[in-house]
């Protein structure tokens, strides 16, 4: 079997898409299957070509067995509506044009852009093969909710393209169950959505001892280190989380906040946190995937967080399953799916989004020593249940009956 798999991030970079998209793949190739990856130059989120590569007309590269073909791109920074409409374009056009040329029985696209599902619904035309939507975000919807873009005929006509690419696809892949509701209730039938969750690669994310070099240079030794790593974006919600943590200095001096990762709001926070005097918050910029584990390892706690809105009741945040890999317990600033993981799992503590008193609350229950030593127990369950391998197989089963 042979597969064609578009996705326009992957490899070296480290976000949640890549990182699926790459462990699948892998996976897959362990199995017998040829997969060809199309990609961009490596760029995400800071809108620079990583050190060792470059945005070339047409580059290739092997990466455990998997063929990756890498494309020119308009790129940017992950900031600016405008400027990243047209990187998601760009990439749509350059993958179309690359896949003519690739022999495959099946397509894939993955979302949550889907410029880029367009090029594989069009790849799939062309090449008289069928073709699987992979939807990790209903976009447009999430743009709607982060304030990005307003309703207005735009918007309409992305929801008309995103309906008739659910209507065109072969099978639709979701990533949470709620997607499948939303997507069923827009008439496409149930039996043509399957859905595949995020996991988490328990070769990699294993239960260490905190990085000794990691805790002195930060200055977090003796620390109680509360960790957010991840995109700062829009839907983030991190500059409630900052006004949320000052009272802490005081009242919690052993207590630490660490955010790792870069975005469309690293600026403002910066400046938001230097505003406030914060003194309890340390900042890293994005790190590479070898060193997310040891970043991990020094936390006491995942922070996951993300705006109030009806949207992200849908949205499942992996970086909750690489967090219960390491044994990590979760505090959750989300309700709906995610949450409901959570509690059945006994896995974290949830406090309502954007509200500063139900944190403070959530932050003072999780550092019990009882609960903490209860929820520990709880990430190790809900990690082995949502193994990235079991997932992988589970979803080339899938593909196969395509």
């Amino acid at each position: 079997m042979r597969i064609l798999f578009l996705s326009d991030n992957f490899p070296p970079e480290v976000n949640a898409p890549a990182n699926r998209t790459y462990e699948h793949c892998k996976h897959w190739v362990k199995s017998g299957v040829q997969v060809t990856v199309i990609t961009c130059a490596p760029n995400f989120p800071k809108g620079k070509v990583y050190e060792g590569y470059q945005n070339k007309l047409y580059q290739t590269e092997v990466i455990d067995g998997i063929k990756v073909i890498r494309v020119w791109t308009y790129i940017t920074a992950n900031s600016g509506f405008v400027k990243r409409i047209l990187d998601y374009i760009s990439f749509a056009v350059m993958a179309f044009f690359a896949g003519l040329f690739v022999k495959t029985d099946l397509i894939i696209a993955t979302s949550p852009q889907f410029f880029t599902a367009v090029a594989g619904r069009w790849l799939a035309f062309f090449r008289r093969k069928k073709w699987v939507m992979e939807v990790r975000d209903l976009w447009p919807e999430s743009i709607i909710a982060v304030g990005a873009m307003k309703k207005g005929k735009a918007i309409q006509f992305f929801e008309w393209v995103e309906k008739r690419l659910y209507q065109n696809a072969n099978h639709i892949v979701v990533v949470t169950d709620t997607f499948k509701k939303k997507i069923a209730a827009r008439g496409i039938t149930p039996d043509k959505i399957s859905v595949h969750k995020n996991g988490a690669n328990l070769e990699l994310f294993v239960p260490q001892p905190k990085n000794e070099t990691l805790l002195q240079k930060h200055k977090l030794k003796g620390k109680f280190v509360l960790a957010y790593i991840g995109t700062h974006g829009m839907a983030h919600g991190l500059d409630f989380i900052l006004e949320a943590i000052k009272p802490f200095e005081n009242s919690h001096p052993d207590m630490a906040f660490l955010f790792i990762g870069d975005g469309a709001k690293k600026g403002a926070l910066l400046e938001q946190a230097a505003r406030l005097q914060l003194k309890n918050a340390v900042f890293v910029d994005s790190v590479p995937k070898k060193e997310v584990v040891d970043y991990l390892s020094i936390m006491d706690v995942a922070l996951v967080n993300l705006k109030k809105s009806d949207t992200f009741l849908t949205v499942i945040p992996s970086k909750i399953f690489e967090a219960a890999a390491m044994e990590k317990p979760i505090l959750l600033g989300l309700e709906g799916e995610t949450k409901g993981i959570i509690e059945y799992y006994k896995a974290g503590v949830c406090y309502e989004p954007e509200n500063a008193s139900a944190f403070s609350k959530a932050v003072h229950k999780i550092r019990i020593p009882q609960n903490y030593d209860n929820l520990q127990k709880g990430v190790k369950t809900l990690a082995l249940d949502f193994d990235r391998k079991k997932i992988a197989a589970a979803m080339l089963t899938t593909l196969k009956t395509v």
